[in-house]
Formats: structure tokens, sequence, C-alpha cells
């Protein structure tokens, strides 16, 4: 079969191409239209479909939208509840109708395609399916969803065997946890459904104070639900209003949240493997984008296994609908080949856009030597190389690199980026070297997971030591990455350091860069010192001596 994923209903929108059970591209419609998370979670905006990127993935498989068998959009209407309590009834019918549309808007914005074809997906039956069916090995285990809402729910916990799921415990709305995170995110002035990341780096710098008056309202319940509701967020601490300065109360209640959610979580995840004995966990859903959660449930949870989709948010219930239907029609299915699905260009095609942009540019005998050279000398690089990455993280395809030695990089890129000095920057490490350096699960090749930074380490690899003494990790293997493997071995030869920083190839606010215009857009407007785009190089001084 050939199955094209929709996501289109809340944020994030997306499309993912299944083609005889295989994974063949995937992509957030941000990535195109360079709007942060593709549009805002609003009713009146469920009518957008991810047009460029559905475009997108049929052209890279060489199909017509008449060519596909199925269209599996990750939204049931039929599911929905509009009198449920937490809904807005007004609102949730029009967001209802819209999905009740979504065959002829997509129709219309796929000429060619049948909307008889669109078959519609449980939103929470669509996440489960990303990570289950997705997972690498066999895909047998305990899958738990949870996430701001579905149709009517919140949370889905339930086991794969055979590729087919049993649905054993579900949480209904109003109750949340997602909602919760997000109703915190925009009382402590971020922006919900968007910022929620920027919490849960806050949360390193405070106490959990208010754990006591949390636990009254957000609670496990015993048969595989939980309460989450009624929380009266300025009777804790005062809202902070957008841009202003954040206080020691904000900190302690981000704090506060973070330690009750990965109680709770650890809650649900012991009720479901009581349930069913099993030894692997497999997460999605917004929630299980909260690595520090991820990693308490690893290391205090009963699972021996847990893998992540890295895709985990609404974004990934297109690649989730796609592989639910083409399980539910007969066709076997394949592990995703990992997050690398999106965009790529060959070396004439950027070479193209850099003579375009008429600016020098060398192409070095050897690559991954030439950058560690810069990273030696403390340049910070831009590194655009393969498929862009389909979820919120850097791999090593759309990133800006540095020196992980340099205590000072860390204000120093987000000062390129244009973010919250509070923000931490990531490190990526040979995989065969990371239990060396860190102390967590591993492998852990897609970031989604906290690490401990191991004594001795903390004083040379200053810049990915976030506040509280841990690293949010990407161990590379150079079965999966040659590349970025021996720029790694590279810089380790030249440093001693098999460490390097890596966060994403964007600015604040912009969604990470995509294609060659975006990655030369991006060295044109911040302080970076060489771009490292396919085989070539930009070096910024050479820019500026023309």
């Amino acid at each position: 079969m050939r199955v094209l994923g929709i996501n289109a209903i809340f944020h994030d929108p997306a499309a993912a191409l299944v083609v005889d059970g295989a994974v063949v591209a995937a992509a957030e419609e941000e990535r195109f239209s360079r709007r942060k998370h593709g549009k805002r979670p609003v009713p009146f905006a469920a009518w957008e479909p991810p047009e460029k990127a559905a475009r997108w993935c049929l052209a890279e498989a060489g199909l017509e939208p008449g060519d596909l068998d199925a269209v599996a959009y990750s939204y049931d209407p039929g599911l929905v509840e509009p009198d449920l309590d937490g809904h807005d009834e007004q609102w949730e019918r029009l967001r209802t109708l819209y999905a009740r549309r979504a065959p002829n808007f997509l129709a219309t914005a796929l000429p060619g395609l049948d909307p008889g074809i669109v078959r519609y997906v449980p939103h929470h039956a669509a996440h489960a399916a990303s990570a289950a069916l997705a997972a690498p090995g066999p895909g047998d285990g305990d899958v738990l969803v949870l996430d701001g809402r579905g149709e009517a729910h919140s949370h889905l916990a339930g086991v794969y065997a055979g590729g087919t799921l049993t649905a054993l415990g579900a949480q209904r709305l109003p109750h949340s946890l997602g909602l919760m995170y997000e109703d915190l995110t925009e009382h402590l002035g971020f922006l919900r459904s968007s910022d929620e990341y920027k919490v849960m780096a806050l949360a390193s710098y405070g106490e959990p104070r208010f754990l006591d008056e949390l636990r009254e309202h957000v609670r496990a319940t015993g048969d595989g639900g939980f309460a989450a509701a009624g929380i009266d967020w300025g009777a804790l601490a005062k809202a902070r209003p957008p841009g202003g300065e954040w206080t020691r109360d904000h900190a302690d209640l981000a704090a506060s949240v973070q330690t009750r959610l990965e109680e709770v979580l650890l809650d649900l995840a012991s009720w479901l493997h009581g349930r069913t004995g099993s030894r692997r966990l497999m997460l999605a859903g917004g929630v299980a984008l909260n690595c520090v959660a991820n990693s308490r449930l690893a290391e205090a949870g009963p699972y021996d296994d847990i893998w992540v989709q890295p895709a985990a948010g609404d974004a990934g219930t297109a690649l989730g609908a796609a592989l639910h239907v083409a399980r539910a029609g007969g066709d076997p299915l394949a592990a995703m080949p990992g997050a690398a699905l999106g965009r790529r260009w060959d070396d004439h095609e950027i070479a193209a856009c850099l003579d375009t942009a008429k600016i020098p540019y060398e192409r070095p005998d050897d690559l991954p030597a030439a950058v560690a050279a810069a990273l030696e000398h403390n340049e910070i690089v831009a590194w655009f190389q393969g498929r862009s990455e389909f979820g919120p993280r850097a791999l090593g395809h759309r990133s800006l690199l540095a020196h992980p030695g340099h205590a000072g990089n860390v204000e120093r890129l987000n000062d390129v980026k244009g973010r919250e000095q509070f923000r931490p920057i990531a490190p990526m490490v040979a995989a065969d070297r990371a239990a060396e350096v860190f102390d967590g699960p591993l492998p852990s090749p897609y970031m989604l997971f906290v690490h401990r930074v191991r004594p001795g380490w903390r004083e040379r690899i200053p810049a990915v030591v976030h506040v509280d003494g841990t690293a949010r990790i990407q161990t590379v293997d150079a079965a999966d990455e040659p590349l970025v493997a021996r720029l790694l071995e590279e810089f380790r030869r030249r440093t001693g350091l098999p460490v390097l920083v890596n966060t994403s190839l964007n600015t604040a606010g912009r969604p990470m860069a995509d294609d060659p215009r975006d990655a030369l857009e991006c060295f044109g407007s911040a302080p970076v010192d060489l771009l490292a785009i396919g085989p070539y190089v930009v070096r910024r001084r050479e820019v500026h001596a023309r």
C-alpha cells in the first residue's frame, strides 16, 4: 500500500509517506512555510493541511496524489464529545466540522486525490503506532501516550502484540498532564504548545517547594488514569509577563510541576507493567519529549528497555497514522530507518545555491578534518548535511557545533540564537565513548534522555553541563552516521574530547534550517564562523574580505 499520513488538527502539521510498509519520507510543514510549529493550535486553524510537506513526500517517492491507496488522518471526529467538560462547545464544534471536511481540504490541496480514500485514525492510536510500529526490533511491548488532548482523552495505556494494539487504560478530559504543563508554560510567560521545553530547563534552577500543594490536585487514581485539574497557579506563584524577569518562585514552581509529572508517570508506568509484565515500554505524545521525565522512568521505573519516538509530538502522528493504516491493510512493516527522513540536496544543487548567493566557498579534501580544525580554535560551525531531521531535535544534519571545553560558549551560542541565557546546550558524543563520559540510558541517538556528567568530565566539557550536572546527549554510531562520527573522531584526535556541542541550526522563533537557502540566511544573520554545507565550506572572514 501507498499511504500518506497527515497531522493537521492541533499544531505541528506534518506529512509522512509509507510505501509497502517502509517509511519513505516524513516532514513538518514548518520546514517549508518557515513558520514555527506550522500554525498556532487554535480551532479555526484546523482546516489547514500540511500541503507543502505532503507534496514533497509524494515527490520524494515519485508519486502523484492519484497513486495513493489511502490517506491516514490522525484524528477521528466521530470520537469527539463536544459537551465534555473542558471543551469550549462552539470552538470544538468548529474544529470537528473542519476535521469532517478534511477529505475535501486535502483533495483541494492535492489535485487528483480521491477524498474517498481518507481514513480517520484516533489521535492517540496514531501516537501509539508512531512508537510501537516504528520502533527498532520487534514492536511488541507496552505503550504509553501522554499529551495535551486528543478527541476526548489525554492519555492511552496499552500493549502491542503482533502489530495490534490492545488499550488497557485511558484518561478522559479535562484531566491532562500535557495541558497542565501547557497551562504552567503560559503562566510563566512562555508560549503554550511551543515553549514547554523552556519550563523543563527552568525547573533545573528551582526546588520543588510547592510539591505538597500539587499532590492534592495531580495524582494517579490507581486504575490506569489520573487527576490533573483545578490548580490555582496564581496562588502558588505570581504570573510572569512575557519577556519579564523570572524569579525564584517561578523556578520553584517549574521544579515542583516537573517533579510531580515524573511521580505520576512512574505510577502510570507501574500500573501498566503490573497488567502486562512486559520488559519494554514505548512512549509517544508531547509529554514524551520531556527528557528529564524519560530518564526518571528509565532509572526508577519497572521496564528494562524504553524507546521514545523521536517525533513524539503531534507531528509524529502523521507517521503513526500512516503505519496504522498500512498495518491494517496487511502490509508487513519495517522500523523507521532513523530520524533523517526529510529533504536533501546533492552537491551540484548546493554549489548552484552558493554560486547564486555570490559568496566564496571551497571544497576541502577532508571535510571533517577542516571542520574539526575550526572547532579546535573555538569557532562556531553551522553544519548542514544529508537529509533533514523529522522531529524537534537537531541530530547532526541541521546543527550548530562548538567546542564543549569553553564555558563561555553557553552564553555565546544563546546570543547567536537569541535565546534566554538559562537555556542549556547539548552534546553529541561518539557512541563507543559515551559511557566513559555520561551516566544514563545508552545508546541515546535521539536526545530524548538526560544523563549525569561523570566526575572528572564536568570540568573538561563545561559548555554542555547543565546547572544540575546533567546533559541531554546524542550518541553517534559510526554505522548510522559515518560523517558525524568522523568529525567527532577528528575533534577527539586534536583535543582529547570525544564530545561536541550540538544545538539546532536556527535562531529563536524560527524553524530549523531545512534547505540551503535557510542555512545561508542563518549563517548571514548570526555570528557563525564557518558553514559546512554538503562538501563545501564557507568562511565568514573570507565573505567579509570581499
